[in-house]
């Protein structure tokens, strides 16, 4: 026969594991109900971008020299032509284009009308090139030496690519036209201004992005040559440059920089297109 002692002490034995294991389903349940810390915090906004100055008014515009070699906005002043050329990279053409629609700046593109970029974007591009905002120059078609070709050949790069624009974008890219590498001769010269490209547009500052820069080498070249009047190259050719577009807007916003087309600094002529010793 059990003693009291003994049930006693099964009593307590039975109460402790009941108890043993509530607490065990307790925690289980408390361990299922734990939330997991929160992923990292998104990324903060960009900035929102500074207002431009706008460019100035028509009365202001002069004549062009003519017949020369255009590399520097005559005169002094706060004006600053950003020239963008050939567009191999369809992805860096649409973010200059949306950086023109965002930020208001004036750019001059010229086009070497072989890349696809330009057609790809033509949608994003056409309301600011039909505006005056986004100006577009002849920089050939396949972007040769033209030094090394014959006049007809010559002729026929630049051809190509004027008539490339006029039937995607309905505008005329006379008088203006940059050749490759800045390559050109008194034959290049004559050809062109034959076409009616009179104007062999060069440059006094450049982003050095013709080649795969460094992001911050970008906005060091470019802190030393956005100054007031100069004509300053850039590329549509790598990604690098569409990380820092903040930074190159903070320095013309800084410096007071009028951004502007060729055509919002001189009288274009009605028109420059004379009857062609090179027909196409």
């Amino acid at each position: 026969m059990l003693s009291r002692r003994n049930v006693l002490l099964g009593v307590v034995a039975s109460a402790t594991g009941l108890a043993l294991v509530r607490c065990g389903a307790g925690a289980s349940s408390q361990a299922a109900q734990v939330v997991p810390p929160p992923g990292p915090p998104p990324p903060p906004a960009p900035p929102p971008w500074p207002q431009l100055l706008p460019p100035p008014p028509a009365a202001a515009r002069v004549l062009l020299p003519g017949g020369g070699v255009l590399s520097a906005l005559p005169g002094a002043g706060d004006l600053m032509s950003l020239t963008l050329d050939d567009g191999v990279d369809t992805k860096v053409v649409r973010a200059y284009a949306q950086l023109a629609k965002d930020t208001g700046i004036r750019l001059t593109m010229f086009v070497t009308g072989v890349f696809a970029s330009w057609t790809d974007n033509r949608d994003l591009l056409l309301p600011m090139v039909e505006s005056g905002q986004i100006q577009l120059g002849n920089h050939t078609w396949i972007h040769p030496d033209l030094t090394k070709l014959t006049p007809l050949k010559v002729a026929d790069e630049l051809r190509h690519t004027d008539q490339f624009i006029r039937d995607t974008f309905g505008v005329d890219a006379t008088p203006y036209y940059r050749p490759p590498y800045g390559a050109y001769n008194d034959v290049v010269q004559s050809v062109a201004a034959d076409l009616g490209y009179t104007e062999t547009t060069l440059w006094n500052g450049s982003s050095g992005d013709d080649q795969i820069l460094a992001p911050h080498d970008i906005v060091a070249n470019a802190d030393k040559w956005f100054t007031p009047q100069s004509i300053v190259i850039s590329h549509l050719n790598h990604p690098p440059v569409t990380t820092v577009y903040h930074e190159l807007i903070d320095i013309i916003h800084d410096r007071n920089l009028r951004t502007v087309t060729l055509n919002d600094v001189f009288d274009k002529p009605e028109s420059t297109r004379l009857t062609s010793a090179y027909p196409g």
